[in-house]
């Protein structure tokens, strides 16, 4: 059935039946006597025009088909049964508030996180790594608990540069949930991690430690850094340039460059931007 709405008789209950094994049926039994089923109709409606590829409302017009409503048990209106598979899973009798029909079919309805992952995982297959970055961020914000989302944030942290933040996210997910698409992540976290390990790194790191103090080592090994996209270390390093001198060679654009590159709502970028401010202001 491609409406979402759909008036029911006797000739057509078992075609709307037959639906209910791909969507939430709600057979709403009402009346055009009752104040109640007035009240009702434009909730259901509203409801059902929001999902309708989750659910379908099969209204029963209790004056006109009387027999169907008493092959359904109907004792008072207005009714409503949640019909899933040919079976009632769920339902009530009178007027009901919108939230508290949508708490009844929370679990048959899409879930924000999951509507934001879809669209994450579909940027993330167009490699589209920092718009899919946010949409992660907000999803895991709204469902903390799930691993899923931990590791398709990692997938596009990696691929945005933010090494430890995708290793933090992996170590968070237990043995049992670590599947196929973890292990692929965490393969490529180990190549990248690989990758950004340049010579040019280690013998600027090296130097650096004999010589800490040197702001034009710090500068040179932080441009190289963010060529490999570790982005929070060279934050790190241009920090402690900028808090002996703000006007030290290009350290200040570098590190508002990088701060411009990362991704929205990366919490990287964040920090250390409250950090400039504070040497700024």
């Amino acid at each position: 059935m491609q409406q979402p709405i759909v008036d029911v008789s006797i000739n057509n209950a078992r075609e709307v039946l037959d639906a209910s094994m791909q969507k939430l049926v709600l057979f709403q039994f009402w009346s055009a006597r009752s104040e109640g089923c007035t009240q009702l109709s434009p909730v259901l409606e509203k409801i059902v025009r929001q999902y309708p590829n989750q659910l379908l409302l099969a209204r029963v017009d209790c004056d006109n088909e009387p027999d169907l409503a008493m092959q359904f048990g109907v004792q008072s209106l207005p009714t409503v049964m949640m019909i899933k598979q040919g079976r009632p899973v769920d339902g009530f009798a009178g007027v009901e508030t919108e939230q508290a029909i949508l708490a009844k079919l929370a679990a048959y309805l899409p879930k924000p996180e999951d509507d934001l992952l879809a669209q994450a995982e579909a940027l993330l297959a167009a490699q589209d790594y920092a718009g899919a970055y946010p949409l992660l961020k907000d999803a895991m914000a709204l469902a903390p608990e799930r691993s899923d989302i931990k590791v398709w944030l990692a997938d596009a942290a990696v691929s945005l540069g933010q090494l430890p933040q995708a290793e933090a996210l992996l170590a968070e997910i237990k043995l049992a949930e670590q599947d196929a698409l973890y292990k692929t992540v965490q393969a490529k976290l180990q190549l990248a991690k690989e990758a950004a390990d340049t010579p040019e790194i280690q013998a600027l790191e090296a130097a650096l430690a004999k010589d800490s103090a040197n702001n034009q080592l710090k500068e040179q090994l932080a441009i190289q850094y963010q060529a490999v996209q570790r982005s929070e270390e060279a934050l790190a390093l241009l920090l402690t340039i900028l808090q002996q001198d703000l006007n030290f060679g290009g350290s200040k654009k570098l590190y508002l460059d990088i701060l411009a590159a990362l991704p929205k709502g990366d919490s990287v970028a964040s920090q250390y931007r409250r950090k400039l401010y504070s040497l700024l202001y």
